[in-house]
């Protein structure tokens, strides 16, 4: 099964192209303040799936341990 992988994610990995339209328009536009803002927003975006997952492991944990007791 690996071996069918492999070979569609280095050629998907070649066609795909990772921005929008509007976030391409932005960067290269040359304006830094709008380029910073794109990028916080990215990191606000990135922040939150990290979250939720670290709260939701933890609460799995301490049930976890509550159970062996």
């Amino acid at each position: 099964m690996k071996k069918l992988l492999v070979p569609f994610f280095i050629l998907g990995f070649q066609i795909v192209n990772a921005q929008c339209a509007m976030c391409k328009a932005v960067v290269e536009s040359g304006n830094a303040s709008e380029a910073e803002g794109l990028n916080t927003g990215i990191l606000y975006l990135m922040i939150f799936p990290y979250i939720l997952v670290g709260t939701l492991l933890y609460f799995i944990i301490k049930y976890k341990r509550k159970q062996k007791i």
